[in-house]
């Protein structure tokens, strides 16, 4: 999974956010210091997103995504809310676990590709459950790196 996407050590966060909007706001500010890009452009390429439906996959899981310019690749943040938020997701649960996923501007298929393997990723009964209980962002980098080298191999 990883060679669809960048994710690095400093894109994982634990953090409490009450609200969508700081959720994006967080996931903003993350792409920002983790990829060096716009934090401005990036929320308002997610917000614009998320006005054409919630971005909330359902099983508590968010995938808040966009395309942008200055990528060569797609990258990931990861944040794992202290308490669970309402992301208007279809199944109506709040949401823990977000993946924000950024891919260039003129990805297509990649961007699909890397929202899949996301999605394949949280979808797994026991992956979600290492990534909702583990103590800290190191940890959830550490089971999400391990998890897509050995989807990889």
């Amino acid at each position: 999974m990883t060679a669809l996407f960048s994710l690095k050590p400093d894109a994982v966060e634990c953090l409490r956010a009450g609200t969508k909007q700081t959720i994006l706001e967080a996931l903003a500010a993350r792409f920002a210091t983790s990829y060096g890009l716009d934090a401005v452009d990036v929320q308002e390429r997610l917000e614009e997103r998320e006005t054409l439906g919630s971005t909330g996959f359902g099983r508590n899981v968010a995938i808040p995504h966009a395309r942008i310019v200055g990528l060569q690749r797609p990258a990931v943040v990861v944040l794992r809310l202290d308490e669970p938020v309402d992301f208007k997701s279809s199944d109506g649960l709040p949401v823990n676990l977000v993946f924000g996923l950024l891919s260039p501007e003129n990805s297509g298929v990649g961007h699909l590709h890397a929202l899949a393997a996301i999605s394949r990723t949280v979808r797994d009964e026991k992956m979600y459950e290492a990534l909702s209980d583990a103590p800290n962002a190191e940890a959830i980098y550490s089971l999400l790196t391990n998890a897509t080298d050995r989807d990889a191999a």
